[in-house]
């Protein structure tokens, strides 16, 4: 990987993301996305989560490997 490749990229643009963040947080790095949308990836695995109880657990790398994977 080098220095100037998109996943680093994501890095930098997430660093001030906790490396778990909630659907909210979700939406904003996915550029405001709405509430429904954001459920729906959740939902369907296309970005993997952990479900505890009612609330969503997104790992931060998770979000960053579904924005590298559909830029390709």
């Amino acid at each position: 990987m080098t220095q100037n490749s998109p996943r680093n990229d994501y890095f930098r643009m997430f660093r001030s993301y906790p490396d778990v963040v909630h659907v909210d947080e979700l939406r904003e790095m996915l550029g405001g996305i709405g509430r429904t949308t954001a459920y729906a990836l959740l939902k369907s695995g296309r970005i993997e989560s952990i479900k505890m109880g009612r609330v969503y657990l997104i790992p931060k790398i998770n979000v960053i490997r579904f924005l590298f994977k559909s830029e390709k």
